[in-house]
């Protein structure tokens, strides 16, 4: 299902001034930068350097460039320079000015509009360079183009000098053995962005996912900041297998990565897919370089597609012999890691929301459905060893779902998972609206009971965990549901688990997991955060999950009594003790001690200390958890609670002398 594609050569000759296209002028980014950017805080940062980068990747997709080098400078600016064709500088009569000014200083100005310089793109529909021009203090732009260089400089947004020829030598012929390239240096403006200050990892993470997006595209990350030198280079040539390959690292690949690919007009689809012995799924779907994290149309269309394909197979060779053996959707999801990339041209892309999360061409889903459909028929056909070892793993998950609902309906029937029937160990609160309620689980009863004690009745619930929970890593769903502690939590949140999920019925916007501060309660914490990270989702993509943060240390001189969270807090919480207290009494300063009590276990403090010091919400510190790098959590949860034990024992060989044993 190979493309055939355009030679480089043509596609150059195409791009020039009469592909730019302008539609208005910049005034409004520097007033409104959310808006094109999504924030103004870190994330925005980011935002405005990947807009740099996807220019440089868009040349990649346009078959014009073949590296990316990207710099953070000493200085606090960026350097994103690619081996592209370079930025037109010819001039545009119309504005007599050259085209290069005029894509970095007019919104949507650039040679994504027209459909000939670039069939697909990722970026802010063209307007990334200019957007980031417009948020910085100052830029530089320049262009090896002709056989000569050009530059321009760039202050918030307008040009702060015409478009410059510097001779070619070796201080400035910045892409050497190439005749062309673009070069962008750009710093941030500090009176738009609450922070300036890059992230290595951020960075390198969407440049890996970048790498795997486009084969045989090399990436080159160099931070030159003071402390902070270091480099990673980033090259795939599998592309997309490679990334599903990487998706299925130490969870037991069930047989090689399927990959398909095949052209639909303007339309290009690949997709790469892998069972595994595991029951999680892990899917990613992109358009362009964009990665749709909410799917859309293109993951619709696969999942029909792979639904579709297996119960026809099923049929065929005579595994499904009537419809009560056919698989549902569901099935085809214990398992399996599968990357959906679907190629178009920008101008016809429709996201649902600003964010870009979500696909929303309607005429993809059945592009996508056919493509999908006909490759995993042909590979069926052509390798029927490894189609009957997924008909295997499908028809197992359907068992095991049929046995989920039966094992929920017994529970139904005693009055659990739906309905009024809270559990008797539940303590609720009194607030109805779930904005405002909040659910400790608490381990152990003791723990619970000082807790129950000491919260606020009115919006605080709580609910003992009591010992060590099912590892929901390696369990399937009727296991789960069978579990006492854990079917408990899924009656207490109220939104049901599996197929019958409704995000909406969760009965608190704020789950806290408050455990001991010993190997057992971290124990207890990593088995919780494996439970909602695999089952219940999106609770943590929603922000609604917590960790309580309870004092290790009490320090008491006199009548003077403080906590301290950390073994560094301790020490300067009890210096400022010292010297308060010896500025009040020099001349009997050594006669008081400052005792410290440590605390082992939630038990340990009293209803009105747990209050003060981790429920009140005036005082207590909360750990927010999220997913900032999903495959690497993936990755991680796989090591730590999966069936293999290699990585895992390398794992704890690799960091056992960072570890702070409490003995």
């Amino acid at each position: 299902m190979a493309i055939s594609k355009s030679k480089t050569s043509s596609r150059a000759s195409e791009y020039s001034a009469k592909q730019i296209q302008v539609l208005e002028g910049l005034e409004p980014v520097r007033k409104r930068p959310a808006m094109y950017i999504g924030s103004t805080d870190i994330i925005g940062l980011h935002e405005s350097l990947r807009e740099i980068i996807d220019n440089a990747v868009d040349e990649a997709l346009a078959e014009a460039a073949r590296n990316v080098w990207i710099t953070l400078n000493s200085d606090g600016s960026a350097t994103v320079i690619d081996d592209g064709r370079g930025i037109p500088v010819d001039t545009m009569p119309a504005y007599k000015k050259s085209a290069l000014e005029i894509v970095m200083t007019k919104l949507h100005a650039g040679g994504k509009f027209g459909g000939s310089a670039y069939k697909v793109s990722g970026g802010l529909h063209g307007v990334g360079a200019s957007v980031v021009n417009a948020l910085s203090e100052w830029m530089r732009v320049e262009v090896k183009r002709n056989n000569r260089i050009y530059f321009q400089e760039y202050a918030r947004g307008d040009a702060k000098t015409p478009l410059k020829e510097i001779k070619i030598d070796g201080n400035t012929d910045f892409i050497p053995n190439h005749p062309t390239g673009t070069k962008v240096i750009f710093f941030p403006d500090k009176q738009i962005f609450s922070t300036l200050d890059f992230d290595f990892d951020m960075i390198k993470k969407a440049i890996r996912e970048r790498a795997y997006l486009v084969p045989k595209l090399y990436f080159h990350l160099f931070d030159k900041r003071v402390g902070k030198e270091r480099e990673v280079n980033y090259y795939f040539e599998g592309g997309i297998t490679s990334l599903v390959e990487k998706l299925n690292e130490n969870k037991g690949p069930l047989h090689e990565a399927i990959f398909i690919k095949k052209q639909d007009g303007n339309v290009e689809v690949e997709a790469a897919l892998q069972y595994n012995n595991g029951y999680a799924e892990n899917v990613e779907s992109y358009v362009n370089v964009i990665n749709t994290v909410n799917g859309g149309t293109h993951l619709t269309g696969f999942r029909m597609a792979l639904t579709r394909a297996i119960n026809d197979y099923g049929k065929k060779i005579g595994s499904f012999k009537d419809e009560e053996d056919y698989i549902t959707g569901d099935d085809t999801k214990e398992g399996l890691s599968a990357v959906v990339f679907v190629k178009m041209p920008q101008d016809r892309i429709q996201f649902e929301g600003q964010t870009k999360g979500k696909l929303g061409n309607s005429e993809i889903q059945p592009i996508v459905q056919t493509i999908i459909k006909e490759g995993l028929a042909t590979f069926f056909e052509e390798n029927p060893g490894e189609g009957r070892k997924i008909l295997e793993k499908v028809y197992l998950a359907a068992k095991a779902r049929l046995a989920a609902k039966a094992a929920k309906e017994a529970i139904l029937r005693k009055g659990a998972l739906e309905g009024s029937s809270l559990p008797g160990k539940l303590a609720d609160c009194q607030e109805k609206d779930p904005r405002v309620s909040e659910l400790y689980l608490v381990e152990g009863d003791s723990a619970a009971g000082t807790a129950k004690g000491g919260r606020d009745r009115k919006f605080q619930a709580i609910l003992p965990i009591g010992g060590k929970i099912l590892n929901t890593e390696r369990a399937r769903l009727d296991k789960i549901i069978e579990h006492e502690e854990l079917k408990n939590v899924i009656i207490a949140l109220g939104m049901g688990i599996g197929e019958t999920v409704k995000f909406e019925k969760l009965r608190y916007h704020r789950v806290i997991i408050m455990t001991d501060a010993d190997v057992d309660g971290e124990h207890i914490e990593t088995l919780l955060l494996t439970f909602f990270y695999r089952h219940l989702p999106q609770i943590i993509t929603e922000g609604y999950l917590y960790i309580a943060q309870p004092p290790l240390y009490k320090l008491q001189r006199g009548k003077d009594i403080r906590y301290a969270y950390s073994d560094e807090e301790k020490e300067n919480v009890s210096r400022i003790m010292r010297n308060g207290t010896e500025k009040r009494n020099e001349s009997n300063r050594h006669s008081a001690t400052i005792s410290v009590q440590r605390y082992k276990g939630l038990g340990e403090m009293n209803k009105d200390q747990l209050w003060e010091t981790t429920m009140n919400p005036a005082n207590r510190v909360l750990k927010q958890i999220t997913i900032e790098d999903a495959e690497e959590v993936d990755s991680v949860f796989t090591m730590l609670m999966g069936d293999e034990v290699p990585p895992r024992k390398h794992f704890i060989q690799s960091n056992a002398t960072q570890a702070n044993l409490d003995i």
